[in-house]
């Protein structure tokens, strides 16, 4: 079957340290480009690229107080390139040596499976969204299991879309949380579930799926080849559940999950919009300029005719023409675009702001 699709490479990098990492994957990304400016990873940590791959190629997780890079297809030369500078991280207030590093590399990912694979998330999955969630509240508690095995399906859809893999068979997925009601995350209005789910899809060990990747979340570790590099190997030997690939024509309450049945996501056209706001903003500049000009002009000739007036002993014209004069000001001068714009501009810039772009 993987004849017929692309060959997807993906790699692990988990990097050792001489003390535990306690630090967030934003704050590790932000080191990482701050030492290393001229690699070829930082355009995929930045977001600069985000109109490009709307499932970002280069991924960083803290897992067991461990720093673990994922690269994905494109994503996978850049974080090797980086891997073989590794000496220390310095985060300002304390610094990491760097101890050794253990890669894993994986071919032939993102692709149909025969059988029933079973992934289990190390990181919260953050399945609904403020849309989504909103959906989610009113549904009986028969009902949202297919909810969110709709949801994974549709995530899965997604992943294999933005890494070129046409898929033609139906999705099957079955997920398990270890509760129907959500965990609330930050003030996104986001709920997160723990659990497990399965699906007839190999998908890379440690990728993220649902909402907040970028920041850590819905980081999955593929429970049926718990040989493979493992965040925990104790855990996973704890497991009760099933860690072998199940026959998909025995198992029951799957959700089928047409490929066709999946909208497209919308690219947002960021630049163009930027590109507007300047273009109206030297537009108003403009007119601002030509409205000054022709104000100073007016003045000129309102003093003029007043010292003519006087030189010729003639009584002044009315007040009612200097006012009229300036009657147009109220339409150009109190025209408050450039404000609300630098007030956008401003937005644009926060941390908060960044951290939003590497939302899906």
């Amino acid at each position: 079957m993987a004849d017929s699709f692309p060959d997807i490479k993906t790699i692990v990098v988990r990097v050792n340290t001489d003390k535990p990492v306690r630090k967030t994957p934003y704050q590790v990304k932000g080191v990482f480009m701050r030492q290393f400016p001229d690699e070829a990873i930082v355009p995929m940590l930045n977001g600069s690229l985000r109109d490009q791959f709307l499932y970002p190629r280069v991924q960083v997780k803290i897992l067991n107080e461990q720093i673990y890079i994922i690269g994905i297809n494109e994503g996978v030369s850049p974080v090797l390139q980086l891997s073989e500078k590794f000496k220390a991280f310095d985060f300002g207030n304390i610094t990491f040596e760097v101890e050794s590093f253990d890669i894993e590399e994986s071919k032939e990912q993102f692709i149909p499976s025969s059988k029933l694979l079973r992934y289990r998330f190390v990181t919260p999955w953050v399945a609904l969204n403020h849309m989504t969630g909103g959906k989610y509240r009113f549904l009986t508690n028969q009902e949202k299991p297919s909810y969110l095995n709709k949801l994974i399906g549709q995530n899965i859809v997604f992943l294999a879309n933005e890494v070129g893999i046409k898929l033609k068979d139906d999705i099957v997925t079955r997920v398990n949380v270890s509760s129907l009601f959500p965990k609330p995350v930050d003030d996104n209005k986001w709920g997160a579930f723990m659990g497990d789910f399965e699906t007839n899809f190999i998908l890379p060990n440690y990728i993220g799926v649902g909402n907040g990747i970028t920041r850590g979340f819905g980081t999955i570790f593929g429970v049926f080849n718990p040989d493979l590099l493992s965040f925990n190997k104790k855990e996973l030997e704890d497991d009760t559940g099933s860690k072998e690939p199940l026959e998909i024509d025995k198992q029951e309450n799957l959700e089928v999950i047409s490929t066709l049945d999946v909208p497209k996501p919308k690219r947002k056209k960021r630049n163009n919009s930027r590109n507007n706001r300047k273009k109206q903003n030297k537009k108003i500049d403009s007119k601002k300029v030509q409205s000054e000009q022709s104000t100073s002009k007016k003045r000129i000739n309102i003093k003029s005719q007043k010292k003519n007036q006087s030189s010729n002993k003639k009584y002044p014209r009315s007040g009612r023409v200097f006012s009229e004069e300036f009657d147009i000001e109220p339409d150009t001068v109190n025209v408050k675009p450039d404000v609300t714009n630098d007030d956008i501009d401003q937005k644009f810039n926060t941390e908060q702001h960044h951290k939003k772009q590497h939302k899906f």
